[in-house]
């Protein structure tokens, strides 16, 4: 037995004669108490130590013969945070002379994060007078961090089950990942036409986060838009100096990130869906730990946007025709409803367009389904190419389509100048797979209020009026007049 550890133990049995008298050599004592993962110490009333096995001397990053012939502190030891954490308990202890039972503490060093449990009594001598203090605790970190992330996976979990909001769950998914790690800032980006937009940086400045949004996807775009690009994590530990970063260089030194790691969120059929990006600003490349508590956020946030994507196609698909994807006759009802409400709130025009292609049928029957589809695909592009954003363009069965102009700076001949463009775009030849097909149309519009207050009446004196312009030579515009009112 090593001379060192014999009188280290010396020591400790100095300063409390009864404790831990086992049976055992001192030397043997010690020499066990070196050899088991826990950490065992003593100390003084003053706080000098007597007593500290190789574990615990370890943690601290000591060597084991570190304190032979030495008072030391817990000062002398560990970084002053540390210590003066620690220092301010003990002297509780000893104070109060109430012990403390696995009593659970976090430790976090250089963006590693640790846990420990453990036990703190007060040593007493045989007047029962506090003179010092044992202490033994084993590291938890392992088990921590699996009870911890189990508990954060299941609360975002329950948040996407109880249909939370998107943008809510996303940012609940950052700020439980900065609340488990130390000293790190996290973002996720959502992908949106080849680009990157924010979805969630509670805690990230927004002048950095404006600079970012929209940035593309790309093979040299920082950490984020390459990961996107590459689909797999990408770490970066000093942005200044990777070349990745050579276009966004000045913006991480403006706001002091100095290393990112980005992490691609997948989703169902390996489809990219976003980026999850922690920010440090010290050079470092992720922790193990660290690691995994990223895979657990890209997870439950492919999850959430899944889940938020399928919500929106099937409320898609509700709504939408299917073949040429513009509103279906049941969501027609609701926007007419709508705009009409809105037009006699504000004292303005509306305007109901009934169009109907001429002579479909006959295109069905000689050049095939597959034709007439591509027929209605075409009518749907050209007449959204004509209309401006506030119209709305629907498709109500068939080959029949209506448009809601209800845009307050349309007047009576601006929109009749709109539906003659529709006429003319619509004569325009279609591409087929074997060649090209022309087709007309005929459209008939009512106007709210001079030709009715309901959407079924306007609808009504609109159709009168498509088919009045069919009756006379089709591939022509109408507007409605009381004459046609006897084929209503």
């Amino acid at each position: 037995m090593r001379e060192e550890n014999g009188a280290r133990f010396f020591g400790a049995q100095a300063l409390a004669p009864d404790f831990l008298k086992v049976g055992l050599s001192d030397s043997r004592m010690a020499y066990l108490l070196d050899h088991i993962p826990e950490m065992v110490f003593l100390k003084d009333i003053d706080g000098y130590y007597n007593y500290m096995n190789a574990a615990a001397l370890a943690c601290l990053g000591h060597e084991p013969d570190f304190i032979k012939g030495r008072r030391l502190t817990i000062y002398d030891m560990a970084p002053p945070d540390v210590a003066r954490r620690i220092d301010e308990m003990d002297r509780r202890i000893m104070s109060t002379g109430e012990g403390l039972y696995e009593a659970e503490e976090r430790v976090s060093k250089d963006g590693n994060v640790r846990w420990y449990s453990g036990t703190r009594i007060p040593i007493r001598n045989e007047d029962g007078d506090v003179v010092g203090l044992a202490g033994i605790s084993r590291e938890i970190t392992s088990a921590k961090w699996q009870e911890t992330l189990r508990r954060s996976h299941a609360a975002l979990l329950e948040m996407i089950v109880h249909g939370q909001p998107l943008p809510i769950i996303l940012d609940a998914i950052v700020t439980t990942v900065e609340s488990l790690l130390d000293n790190l800032t996290g973002s996720i980006l959502l992908v949106e036409h080849d680009r990157l937009r924010t979805g969630a940086a509670p805690s990230l400045p927004a002048s950095y986060t404006s600079l970012i949004d929209g940035v593309e996807i790309g093979p040299m775009v920082g950490s984020c838009g390459t990961a996107a690009w590459r689909r797999e994590a990408v770490y970066v530990s000093d942005t200044f100096q990777d070349p990745l970063w050579k276009d966004f260089v000045e913006i991480a030194m403006r706001h002091g990130l100095r290393s990112c790691w980005s992490t691609p969120i997948m989703g169902n059929g390996c489809v990219l869906l976003g980026t999850f990006a922690l920010y440090s600003g010290t050079v470092r490349e992720p922790s193990a730990i660290e690691k995994e508590i990223i895979d657990m956020a890209t997870n439950i946030a492919g999850i959430a946007i899944d889940r938020r994507r399928a919500e929106e196609r099937v409320h898609f698909m509700a709504h939408h025709d299917p073949l040429t994807g513009l509103s279906n006759r049941n969501l027609f009802w609701s926007q007419f409803s709508r705009a009409i409400h809105e037009a006699k709130r504000e004292d303005r025009l509306v305007a109901i367009t009934y169009i109907d292609l001429d002579n479909f049928k006959h295109i069905n029957d000689h050049y095939g389904h597959a034709a007439g589809d591509e027929v209605l695909r075409s009518l749907a592009a050209r007449i959204t190419s004509c209309i401006r954003a506030s119209d709305i363009a629907v498709r109500l069965g068939g080959d029949e389509f209506a448009i809601i102009f209800s845009n307050p700076r349309h007047n009576e001949e601006g929109i009749l100048r709109r539906l003659e463009s529709i006429r003319e775009r619509a004569a325009e030849p279609i591409a087929l797979e074997n060649g090209s097909i022309t087709v007309t149309c005929s459209s008939g519009t009512a106007f709210y209020p001079s030709d009715g207050e309901t959407p079924e009446a306007l609808l009504a004196k609109a159709d009168a009026a498509m088919y009045e312009a069919k009756k006379n030579g089709r591939n022509g515009v109408r507007v409605f007049e009381p004459s046609y009112a006897a084929g209503i």
